[in-house]
């Protein structure tokens, strides 16, 4: 389209205290750690704070949160944490922003709240925030913005969109949606969207996750008609796999076993949790007398028994991949076993998924994965269809497409100039790019950015580990470790003896004998050599890394961590003699 090379053609060089300023730490670019930042004078409003989930270059990393420190210079500023819906990649960073960032209100939905606090519990910061129940009748007012909340259809309850009335004009957010007109939960609030549309929406913030998949999405009570097929025709035991977060599904997998006699053995510490919450705020409607523990698993029989568990991606810690190992304490797999794998690989995950699928299969499962025959899945966000009329609907003035990688933003946008948005209304962002909205019009600051790097958390460390670490266990993964022992007499400047060398994850040792002996002899020569003038103990150290690191290149075309380890023995003879 000739359109697409006027976005982000609004622009000004400087904006003032009273404009609205709009901007993601996360979210933009990447499918993850949502974090939507919305200021005016001396307040900000912050929408969502989520995590994203590692992939396999990010070694040891357990979640991807966004930098904070905007939030931390200007926490006076925060008025309050606004959650459209209980997602990780929405909620997930809650407690490591309360752990740097000084904000005492949290609004979210009644079950986006029960998982949040059971997070801020098991990070022992209950009393960090007070978390305010909304729905969709719920307002919020400060001194600059006032905010109300309507419903939308996503894959777990209780989700909502926002209207933000600034000083310079109304912003709307979709948050995660889809348009489902027969949903399990609750309907979208259609006229409510519509109402504001014809009121006069000047900015429209909205999901792009499936702007590249055309037409409708699938209801979810097509997939209550699969799920139910298979709970019928099944005659020995069924294990299923989903999100644990897709409340709605677990609520058709859970109703159509105790529909056809059968036991819910639920597994998983993720899975467990939100089956309790859902089922103590009603969403989940089910009787303790439906579920068994995984130790009375043998006390049925087979074709009385539905095993839910996590581990629909093939993560390697999950309830259905340690049953595909063989490692559960609980569940091994007996040949006429039916696994349901009821999700769709996240991309980057279809190789892990593919590896459970074949490992169930040889103990003798039978493997049923989403396809045009099994209608298993569906998804919680909109299609290209859904994004029309959610565009149709709201009639923005200026529309930036959030809650995507690249490619998803762009064929969003274009999804815009279809329905009439003008290209030179659209804006595509990145994390950190800042809008203005002032006076009902917007434009981006094309001399100003907020700061915002990846940081990445490892283990219980919310300080975020360096980027220098991540390139070290790369290394470290792909090269190896080679540790240089040098024994010197730093009173006359002497190498006391032949350096020693020890290697793990670089070379097979018994192969590399001759090498790691020639490998010290270039060491002890440059050492000496050094050694002949004044020297320190870190040039020393520097001399070994830059004569073995040439060397070990020239003969393996590999560049290990060389770590120099520098021992100094003041009476050299007495060590000569031993």
């Amino acid at each position: 389209m000739a359109g697409q090379n006027q976005y982000n053609s609004r622009t000004l060089s400087t904006y003032l205290p009273s404009d609205t300023k709009i901007f993601a730490l996360g979210g933009l670019g990447e499918v993850g750690k949502n974090t939507y930042c919305i200021e005016c004078n001396d307040e900000i409003i912050i929408i969502d704070a989520g995590v994203m989930f590692p992939d396999d270059s990010l070694l040891g990393v357990d979640y991807v949160i966004p930098d904070y420190t905007y939030l931390i210079r200007n926490q006076k500023k925060i008025k309050a944490l606004l959650i459209t819906h209980g997602h990780e990649d929405h909620i997930g960073g809650i407690p490591y922003l309360l752990k740097v960032c000084s904000i005492s209100d949290i609004y979210a939905s009644k079950f986006a709240a029960g998982l949040i606090q059971k997070k801020l519990e098991e990070h022992r910061m209950s009393n960090r925030a007070v978390i305010h129940i909304i729905n969709k009748d719920s307002r919020f007012t400060s001194k600059y913005f006032h905010i109300g909340f309507f419903d939308i259809t996503h894959s777990i309850p209780d989700s909502y969109g926002l209207a933000i009335q600034t000083p310079n004009g109304w912003i709307l957010s979709t948050g995660d949606y889809k348009f489902d007109l027969t949903p399990i939960g609750s309907n979208a609030d259609y006229q409510r969207i519509s109402y504001m549309g014809e009121f006069g929406i000047d900015l429209l913030m909205s999901d792009s996750t499936n702007s590249e998949v055309p037409g409708f999405s699938i209801s979810e009570k097509t997939v209550a008609k699969s799920i139910d097929e298979i709970m019928e025709k099944t005659k020995g035991r069924i294990i299923i796999a989903t999100f644990s977060s897709n409340v709605h599904r677990i609520q058709q997998i859970i109703s159509a076993a105790i529909k056809f006699g059968r036991k819910i053995c639920v597994i998983g510490r993720s899975m467990e949790n939100v089956v309790q919450i859902a089922r103590d705020l009603g969403h989940i409607k089910a009787k303790d007398d439906d579920f068994i523990e995984p130790t009375l698993l043998d006390s049925y029989q087979a074709n009385k028994l539905c095993v839910l568990c996590t581990g629909s991606q093939g993560e390697p810690m999950a309830a259905l991949s340690r049953i595909a190992n063989g490692s559960h304490r609980f569940v091994t797999i007996i040949p006429g076993d039916t696994v349901v794998f009821s999700s769709n690989p996240i991309p980057g995950n279809a190789s892990s998924v593919n590896g459970v699928v074949n490992n169930l299969t040889r103990l003798g499962a039978i493997v049923l994965t989403n396809s045009m025959l099994n209608n298993l899945h569906t998804t919680g966000h909109a299609n290209k269809e859904e994004q029309k009329l959610m565009l149709q609907l709201v009639k923005p003035r200026f529309f930036m497409p959030m809650h995507g990688e690249y490619k998803m933003l762009r064929m969003h946008a274009d999804t815009a100039t279809e329905v009439g948005v003008p290209a030179d209304h659209i804006f595509i962002c990145a994390n950190g790019d800042i809008l203005v909205l002032r006076n009902h019009e917007v434009y981006m600051c094309d001399t100003n950015r907020i700061q915002t790097d990846d940081i990445y958390i490892d283990g219980n460390d919310s300080s975020g580990i360096a980027t220098a670490v991540l390139k070290d266990r790369q290394v470290l993964a792909n090269n190896g470790l080679v540790s240089v022992i040098v024994t010197i007499n730093s009173q006359n400047n002497t190498i006391l003896c032949r350096p020693n060398i020890v290697s793990r994850g670089f070379i097979f040792i018994k192969e590399g004998q001759e090498l790691l002996r020639d490998a010290e002899l270039v060491v002890y020569k440059a050492v000496r050599r050094k050694m002949a003038q004044k020297t320190t103990f870190g040039e020393i150290k520097n001399c070994i890394r830059e004569s073995l690191e040439p060397y070990f290149y020239s003969k393996t075309h590999r560049n290990p961590i060389i770590i120099p380890v520098i021992l100094n023995h003041i009476d050299g003879q007495a060590l000569r003699k031993r």
